[in-house]
């Protein structure tokens, strides 16, 4: 996908990290994340659904109702890494619901026909 996002020094820098088996830079992660959740925001306006990967960073996305007050009732969380490899579709929507590292409460809360933001071939492939 041809995206600004896919020429993200940050999430090139993790991406490379992760590819040599090594932890990506705590200041990169965050920035990839940050690029990525801006991406996300870009491809899906909207405020009916939360998006949170602590600590760095949280999006509202999706149209529909709109959410101003309290605990969303639409909501997807997840920790960097998994954000990132999801993000970049090395991770698949299904499998990171399914083994638990993406939480996801509501009926909008599926983000598979958004993901990838930007789809970045592993090192295998």
């Amino acid at each position: 996908m041809s995206s600004p996002h896919s020429t993200s020094a940050p999430v090139r820098a993790v991406l490379a990290a992760l590819d040599a088996g090594e932890s990506p830079e705590r200041t990169m992660l965050r920035d990839a994340v940050r690029v990525l959740l801006a991406g996300l925001s870009e491809r899906a306006p909207g405020r009916s659904v939360e998006v949170r990967v602590p600590p760095y960073g949280a999006v509202q996305v999706v149209a529909g109702p709109r959410h101003t007050r309290g605990t969303p009732p639409n909501v997807v969380e997840t920790d960097p890494l998994t954000w990132v490899l999801l993000a970049t579709g090395r991770l698949d929507w299904a499998a990171g619901v399914g083994d638990g590292r993406i939480r996801a409460s509501g009926i909008r809360a599926d983000l598979s026909g958004l993901l990838p933001i930007w789809d970045a071939p592993g090192p295998d492939r």
